[in-house]
């Protein structure tokens, strides 16, 4: 198993959930967090865990350029595992062009929480969506609707529902000759996350994502899992031993 951070860039983002990129996070005030989607190479797959921001360079999706500096491009992706439908985590799953919306990754099968999406579908008022994307979505060809609150994507992957963050997030556990990485997305979005057990007013349920923290971190423990952070400034990606 190959993990690589594919980091589009440390941001500030204010209450209105815009995000806004910076170059020392030091000297700038609200809440700082990094954008770094995941690709996970199997035998047998290439998997992105979440997709960035809908951010485009020289009208290229910036996702595009993180996968270029490892040399993969964007067909080489097989799996696209989607944690929760908010912007930072879903826009770069397509881009419009010329009034239509492409999907970026058009050989990969896109597995989406279906009540995850029925619940984003509401929420054409929240900052923490974008709903154009949201909607477009729902046209993609190669999207996969899950409904069951746990099961296998395949041999290697296995899936859960917890909420907390949103009501229907969900988590990834990625398993190859005995060595497991969990991504636990925006329900454990940095390492400090695993250090204090805090139910956050930020989440939808934050007393169920720190219940779910709790046993995650036992299980890491007793099992030596690899965790990925989304968000985390300094520290991606922590192997529990």
């Amino acid at each position: 198993m190959k993990i690589i951070v594919l980091k589009e860039g440390d941001y500030a983002v204010n209450k209105n959930k815009e995000f806004t990129p910076i170059e020392d996070v030091t000297n700038v005030s609200g809440v700082k967090i990094a954008i770094q989607p995941f690709l996970i190479i199997t035998a047998n797959d290439f998997i992105l865990l979440d997709t960035g921001l809908a951010i485009t360079h020289n009208g290229e999706p910036i996702v595009y350029q993180c996968l270029k500096k490892e040399n993969i491009l964007p067909e080489q992706i097989s799996k696209v595992l989607i944690s929760h439908l908010h912007k930072d985590h879903i826009g770069g799953i397509g881009h419009f062009e010329n009034n239509s919306f492409k999907g970026n990754f058009p050989n990969a099968r896109v597995y989406v929480q279906q009540r995850e999406l029925n619940f984003a579908l509401t929420q054409q008022n929240s900052h923490s969506y974008d709903f154009d994307i949201v909607e477009k979505l729902t046209t993609l060809p190669n999207l996969v609707m899950l409904n069951d609150d746990k099961g296998k994507i395949s041999d290697e992957i296995v899936y859960k529902v917890s909420g907390g963050h949103t009501p229907f997030h969900q988590e990834f556990w990625i398993t190859e000759k005995g060595e497991t990485v969990f991504y636990g997305a925006d329900n454990l979005p940095t390492s400090n996350y695993l250090k204090y057990d805090i139910a956050y007013k930020t989440d939808y349920d934050g007393k169920r994502a720190m219940e779910e923290r709790i046993v995650w971190k036992k299980q890491a423990n007793t099992a030596h899992w690899g965790i990925l952070f989304y968000h985390d400034l300094e520290e991606p990606l922590k192997k529990v031993s």
